[in-house]
Order: structure tokens, then C-alpha cells, then sequence
């Protein structure tokens, strides 16, 4: 069929929001017949609307607390039957079952039961929904002849339409209107069966559902000519990159979202400690923590100013104007900058730049304690996310000379910071900042190398992290040679013996911290 003329409703809702006022023009200015359960038929009659009980209309009362009221022949004939069908038709007069043109429903709040804390388990039983979803499967099947509504935002479209289609809905809108059904119905019976399965307890359950919503359509992914979306899990939690605010600036890219989840994950490694953190390429440029935020920028900046260009700015506490104008001074280009919150006076220095991307996500939650996953082509790689766990007492020193109280503490901020730089990582710090990253390197030496050169001079006294076990002695020696004093590194070579021995000889303390951070 291609319109089909609105004659009865039935209406029974969760979200009542804009309710009435539907109701009303379609039976006052439609003349529709409004068919409706329990609560939802009381709301109406109180805002004047004739309303006919769906006991009325099944000969059945409503039972047992409600649950059993629109399981009913008298309903479900009133949906499925086809009505281009002589022998439905005739099954339903000979039953005395009336056609049902039109559907209102939206499901019990199962999944606001179940998010709240300590929600008991009959609590969360009593708010599974039973008839709504029959009903709107039923109505949903038929789309032909049925108008199924589960959403309040589409009230205003479809009785648009009904004025342009003398009281009728289009096939196009019930097709469009159906698929919304299965959607619904299908996120809801996954909610369910994540529930009781205890499927959000189990580490790794043996299959997963995965549930996003599109934020955005993106411009172009990694290249011009991909195609690329942002999207972002159903549950996903506050302070995370997928729930920050956009406060100024363009829409964010492929690429920049991949550099802001690599900052915002590596500057929350400083709980407790002002941090900050520049990225480009998904690499950290500088890492820094400070007393105070500018100073904790500064540092950041200074490792490597060239690379910091262009790049994300993230922190972990509030952005002062103090900062902007330290990268104003400084020349900076920025692409994105995210943080918890903004001074206002920050926010106005930065309205200076429009097109530079400021997100806030209203607190910096510690990292770990969550999965996180990659796609590879046919599959997915889900492990728990990695934080630095591990405390200094349970460190070991390998070597001869023990490193200095000093050395100790900057080679515990090393650790922290190194975790978040591709393997194979050699970092070198300095007074709490990085002063040279060698990252993503086929070979560590290489990496040692790379990072030496970027020091500089600032190689003199500073100390070295190693994400993981230094295979052979030869970056020990290149770090050495720039003037490193200390290193800190999982251990567990084959070689380590080699690579001690080699220390002990230059003189270098080394600690062993038993675990690594590879960042592939």
C-alpha cells in the first residue's frame, strides 16, 4: 500500500514528553480513534482527551501489575493482519478485530534502571518491557499498512505529513519508521542480555557486542581520498575523548582525533601532578610536569619545539591565560588543545585563534581500570589498557653504583612518560621534562640515537628510559656517550648480564623495573 489513512491509535509510552499535544491533533483535527493502557491513558484523559482503554478494546483487564495488557489477539491481529489479504480480513471480522493504523510506544527505561548504583536485580527484571516491544515488532512487520512511532522528536514530521496527505502517512515514512523499530529492539534485547549474562563482568567474554553512535562524519581519514566517521561507544564514560566538549574551532580530522586520544591518555598517566603533554603523529614531542601549568608547558615546549609545532596540547588540570600566552609568545601552532577545564580568560585569549580545536571533558580520570581495541582487517584486538602500575619499591638495582635520590625521581617520571612513545621508545629526561624522544624505531639503538641527537647538550646528566629489555649493550653506550647517568629498563634479556657489566663499566646506574610498555 502507498498511503495509508490514520483511523485508530495505540499509545502507550515511557516518555510522555509532547504526548498530549500529538494526541490531541490527531483526534481532533484527524478524527483518529485513541486506543490507550494504564498510565499513559490516564495523561491523556487529564488533558481532555477521549481516550478508549485498551481493556475495552481486548475484553481482557490489565493483570498482573501490568504486565499482561496488550498481549491480545484483538492487538496483534489489529497489526499484522494484511489488509491486501481477503482471508485476514475475513479472519478478523469473523474475530471481531479491528485494524490498528497507527502505534505510539517507547520501552521501559531498562537501561537507566540498571546504570543506577546498587539497582537490585527484581528492580531491573520489573523494568523489562514485554508488550512494547511485541507491539512494535508486529507493527513493524506490517510497515505496509502500520505507522509505527517510537520517538517523540518525530511527532511534529508525521503530523506534517498527515496535513499534506489528507490525514494519511506515506509508504516511504512507515518503511523508515520500521527499520527505527528493529534498531530500537535490537539495542534493547542486547542491554538485557548484557545484564544478566553479566557480560560486563566477565574479562573476555566469549562474544562481544560492541554499540556506538555516529558523532560525526569526518571530512576525509588519514588521506584525502578515504572516506572516514568518527564514532563513539554507547557506554562510553565521561572525562574520555569521545564525551569532551568541542568549546571553539574547526571540526576535528581523522588524524586529529587519533594525536588527541594519544595526548589525553599520556598527560592522565600524571594523576596527582601537574602535566603536560604535546603530540604529533601520535608520538609524544615533550612530556613535562611542573609546579605550575605554564611551567609544566614550558618544559613540554622546550623538548622539542620543532616537532611541537603543529602538534595536540593536552593537560591535565585547568588551562590558565598564562599558558596561551606562553604559546602565543612562543609561536606555536596548534592543532587541538584538551584539557578538564579552561579559565575564562584562557578561553578568550584563545577565541584569538578560531580555528584551533578546544575541547574540554570536565575532569582528567586516571588511566586504567578500562579495555580498549583496534580493528585489523576481519577481526578486532581487545586487551585492558596499560598504565604504570608498578611502584619504585618494587624496582631493582642491577648495578654496581646505586642511582642518587635525584636519579631515582627522575627516572620514576621517565618510566611514567615512556609508555606513552612508540616502540622501540629511548626517552631521556631532564628536571621532570623530556629532552630527547627516539620512538617507533625497528632497532633500539637507532632509537637511542635519535634521541641523543635530539638533546643535545641536554644529554649531560640526564636519564633514560627503555620501554622494554635493552637486547644488547651497544644503546646503553650511545646514551652513555651523550653523558646519561642513569637508566631504568624492564630487564629480563638474555643478555642482561652483558648489558650490566657494560654499565657497571661506564658507570651508569640501572634499574629494573620488571615489566615493559610496548606501544605498538
Amino acid at each position: 500500500m502507498s498511503n495509508v489513512t490514520v483511523k485508530r491509535a495505540l499509545v502507550s509510552v515511557t516518555d510522555k514528553s509532547g504526548l498530549a499535544e500529538f494526541c490531541k491533533v490527531l483526534a481532533t483535527e484527524f478524527g483518529v480513534e485513541i486506543v490507550s493502557t494504564g498510565g499513559t491513558a490516564k495523561v491523556l484523559a487529564e488533558a481532555g482527551i477521549d481516550v478508549r482503554p485498551i481493556d475495552d478494546l481486548t475484553g481482557f483487564p490489565e493483570m498482573m501489575d501490568g504486565r499482561v495488557k496488550t498481549l491480545h489477539p484483538r492487538v496483534h491481529g489489529g497489526l499484522l493482519a494484511r489488509r491486501d489479504v481477503p482471508a485476514h480480513m475475513a479472519a478478523a471480522e469473523e474475530h471481531g478485530i479491528g485494524m490498528i493504523d497507527m502505534v505510539v510506544v517507547n520501552l521501559y527505561a531498562f537501561e537507566k534502571t540498571v546504570a543506577k548504583e546498587g539497582v537490585a536485580l527484581e528492580e531491573a527484571i520489573e523494568n523489562i518491557d514485554i508488550g512494547g516491544p511485541s507491539m512494535l515488532r508486529s507493527a513493524a512487520k506490517n510497515f505496509d499498512s502500520v505507522t509505527v512511532v517510537t520517538d517523540p522528536a518525530n511527532y511534529d514530521g508525521i503530523l506534517a505529513e498527515m496535513r499534506a496527505n489528507a490525514g494519511a502517512t506515506t509508504l516511504e515514512t512507515r518503511k523508515s519508521l520500521a527499520v527505527e523499530v528493529f534498531r530500537t529492539t535490537s539495542a534493547y534485547d542486547s542491554a538485557i542480555w548484557m545484564y544478566l549474562s553479566g557480560y560486563r563482568k566477565t574479562t573476555f567474554p566469549g562474544e562481544v557486542r560492541f554499540r556506538l553512535e555516529k558523532v560525526q562524519d569526518l571530512r576525509y581519514g588519514e588521506n584525502p581520498h578515504q572516506s572516514a566517521a568518527f564514532y563513539r561507544f554507547m557506554d562510553a564514560k565521561e572525562n574520555t575523548l569521545a564525551r569532551a566538549e568541542q568549546l571553539q574551532g574547526k571540526d576535528l580530522s581523522y588524524n586529529n582525533i587519533l594525536d588527541t586520544d594519544a595526548a589525553w591518555s599520556a598527560v592522565r598517566e600524571f594523576a596527582g601532578e601537574i602535566a603536560c603533554v604535546i603530540v604529533k603523529h601520535t608520538n609524544p614531542a615533550g612530556t613535562a610536569v611542573a609546579q605550575d601549568v605554564v611551567t609544566a608547558y614550558q618544559r613540554a615546549h622546550a623538548s622539542d619545539p620543532i616537532s611541537a609545532f603543529g602538534g595536540v596540547m593536552a593537560f591535565n588540570t585547568t588551562v590558565t591565560a598564562g599558558v596561551i600566552q606562553a604559546s602565543y609568545d612562543n609561536g606555536q601552532f596548534v592543532e587541538v588543545m584538551i584539557a578538564p577545564d579552561y579559565e575564562q580568560a584562557a578561553l578568550d585569549l584563545l577565541a584569538e585563534k578560531p580555528n584551533l580545536r578546544v575541547l574540554k571533558t570536565d575532569g582528567a580520570r586516571p588511566v586504567g581500570g578500562h579495555y580498549e581495541s583496534r580493528a585489523v582487517e576481519g577481526g578486532m584486538l581487545v586487551q585492558e589498557s596499560d598504565t604504570v602500575a608498578e611502584k619504585p619499591e618494587t624496582f631493582t638495582v642491577a648495578t654496581e653504583r646505586q642511582p642518587s635520590t635525584s636519579e631515582m625521581e627522575q627516572l620514576v617520571f621517565a618510566w611514567r612518560a615512556c609508555k606513552a612513545v612508540k616502540s622501540n621508545c629511548i626517552l631521556l629526561v631532564k628536571d621532570f621534562a623530556s629532552v630527547g624522544v627516539g620512538a617507533g624505531q625497528m632497532s633500539r639503538v637507532d632509537a637511542a640515537m635519535i634521541a641523543v641527537e635530539k638533546a643535545g647538550d641536554r644529554a649531560t646528566g640526564a636519564v633514560a628510559a627503555s620501554d622494554a629489555f635493552m637486547p644488547f649493550s651497544d644503546s646503553l653506550e650511545v646514551c652513555a656517550a651523550a653523558g646519561v647517568t642513569a637508566v631504568i629498563q624492564p630487564g629480563g634479556s638474555v643478555r642482561d648480564q652483558e648489558v650490566i657489566d657494560k654499565a657497571n663499566e661506564l658507570g651508569v646506574a640501572m634499574v629494573f623495573t620488571g615489566h615493559r610498555h610496548f606501544r605498538h
